[in-house]
């Protein structure tokens, strides 16, 4: 799918600024409107996050280990504040810090001119975590202390008073049921809406016939990598010597976010790496050597079923920038013929700059007895699965996938990335009839899914005894502010009144093919109760109408006090 572009997490304060006047009315609104809302949550489960918080304390020593470093922090934000986000920040993504913000806040609360309220950083060491542009203190000139917004979404246990069985069913069927009749949802669709807190099911209408669910696909492949590897999990490229020569492999480790950019952020450059493997030829006596590059750990064709198309490039485990032959990080664009090389080519003009020559890449295999050079990693995996559910990125879908075939056990290729999400996902205990993962993007139109199984991906992902799946949460577009819902859920939508009250509060995986639109997510109601929903809808002929129709019915929730 054909989405708009979202910069990194990370990103220059320029560019924060200039996005800063561009929402800031939009935000304003969203504050009010959520406002009333939002104190009810935030008192209905103040209880339950300090129980969650002292539950989770075991888990979260278990998960982060003695080595994990900084990366702890992701995991234990999201597990004690579990879904806050803060209005002034909404246009922001990246991991969690230790106070269960994210870490862009600061710079955001600075483009917004904006002082007072909590300190999200001054005072704090000069290191930068993933997804945050660190803190040098008040001698750095570091920001004034930031306001902390309210938050736009609930905690993850929601209010003790819980959604019981019942006339709740039958309100919600008043609520969604004239909405799903909508024509806009074409010949056929399917819904359920499942209460995080207990579990249950409280809505469904063909909640178990498998329809092609498109970019929520994502939802699964996320839940499966995080499952198979954890969150603080890196993905490592570099460069071997052989022995006795002047070979220098380059070796593809399936990184999707790898960059030859001079501005890296906080992803792996492939320029540092040519500047560290320079270094180390040099203390070797070597100025000159035979590049090679090694694409060896994936098996199986690069070209995905749908053929050559813009929304992805060749699946390899190397390459750099997506192949995208632009300086765009997200969407459709004309890609590279051959990642891997271009990604090589790149890497030897880096190695030349330092003063070591090469020559014409070409393709290996480096042996066992290779000596490693250098190495850069990934951000942790959390990072990268929110990247690709906020951008709906294929490429990272695709590479993720590999990586839970790799860690699975089976062939690293389409067909075993998608058994391997399977296989993940069974050991999960969820419900898996009729399913049939052909990707782990959803471009595929053979691929099935079902509303059951994508609401209980979303309730696992919540459950405080898996604080590792969270990212799967976090990482999902808000309405009207981030990813592929930034322009969703506007004040000039069809049904405005119904779409606009669910921004901010919404919190979803848009899905979009030729005749085919979902949308899988949070919501919190007007009650405060946190809910899983998933829409999906076949045979739409009118991609817009299909995404309004959707939006009225998620928003329709957020407005529900279906007690």
């Amino acid at each position: 799918m054909i989405v708009p572009e979202l910069r990194p997490w990370r990103a220059a304060r320029p560019h924060v600024v200039r996005a800063a006047d561009a929402v800031r009315p939009r935000l304003a609104r969203a504050a009010e409107a959520v406002r009333p809302r939002l104190a009810r949550v935030a008192a209905a489960t103040q209880p339950r996050v300090a129980r969650l918080a002292q539950a989770a304390k075991p888990q979260l020593a278990r998960v982060t280990g003695p080595k994990a470093g900084r990366s702890w922090q992701y995991t234990a934000g999201a597990a004690t504040a579990g879904l806050a986000l803060a209005v002034g920040v909404a246009t922001a993504a990246g991991p969690w810090d230790s106070t269960g913000q994210r870490t862009a806040e600061r710079d955001r609360a600075v483009a917004l001119e904006r002082t007072g309220g909590a300190d999200h950083g001054r005072g704090d060491d000069t290191s930068v975590t993933a997804g945050g542009s660190g803190s040098s203190g008040a001698a750095g000139g570091a920001p004034k202390p930031a306001p902390s917004a309210a938050a736009v979404l609930a905690g993850l246990g929601g209010p003790t008073t819980k959604i019981r069985s019942g006339p709740e069913a039958t309100a919600l069927a008043r609520v969604l049921g004239p909405l799903l009749a909508d024509p806009a949802l074409g010949t056929r669709r399917s819904a359920a809406v499942l209460d995080v807190t207990t579990g249950k099911r409280l809505f469904g209408s063909g909640a178990d016939q498998a329809l092609t669910p498109a970019s929520t696909t994502k939802i699964a492949t996320a839940v499966a990598v995080l499952a198979a590897l954890g969150p603080d999990h890196r993905i490592a490229t570099r460069t071997a010597l052989e022995p006795g020569t002047d070979e220098v492999v380059l070796v593809g480790g399936g990184d999707p976010t790898l960059t030859a950019r001079a501005e890296a952020d906080d992803w792996a450059s492939l320029r540092t790496l040519a500047a560290t493997t320079a270094a180390a030829l040099k203390k070797r006596g070597v100025t000159h050597a035979t590049l090679s590059y090694d694409t060896t750990l994936y098996a199986g064709t690069e070209v995905h079923p749908i053929g050559v198309d813009g929304n992805l490039a060749r699946v390899t485990p190397l390459t750099a920038d997506e192949g995208r032959s632009d300086d765009s990080t997200s969407g459709a664009v004309t890609r590279v013929p051959d990642p891997a090389a271009d990604a090589a080519k790149k890497f030897a003009g880096f190695l030349r700059a330092h003063g070591v020559t090469a020559s014409a890449p070409g393709p290996s295999k480096a042996t066992s007895r290779a000596k490693t050079l250098a190495t850069v990693s990934s951000p942790p995996l959390a990072a990268l699965v929110e990247r690709m559910l906020t951008n709906s990125d294929n490429d990272i879908a695709e590479a993720l996938a590999r990586q839970t075939a790799l860690a699975t056990g089976v062939r690293p290729d389409f067909a075993g990335g998608a058994k391997a999400v399977r296989t993940q996902l069974g050991r999960l205990g969820l419900p898996l009839a009729g399913a049939d993962f052909r990707d782990g993007s959803g471009l595929d139109r053979e691929g099935r899914l079902t509303a059951d199984l994508l609401t209980a991906l979303l309730a696992k992902a919540a459950d405080p005894d898996r604080p590792d799946l969270r990212a799967a949460l976090t990482g999902l577009p808000v309405a009207g502010f981030t990813g592929t819902l930034s322009e969703r859920y506007a004040a000039t939508a069809p049904g405005a009144d119904t779409v606009t009250g669910a921004a901010g509060v919404v919190r979803a995986k848009t899905g979009t093919l030729t005749g085919v639109n979902s949308l899988a997510g949070t919501v919190v109601d007007r009650d405060g109760h946190l809910l899983a929903f998933a829409l999906l809808a076949s045979g739409t002929t009118d991609r817009t109408a299909a995404q309004s129709a959707l939006d009225r019915a998620a928003g329709a929730l957020a407005a529900c006090g279906c007690r």
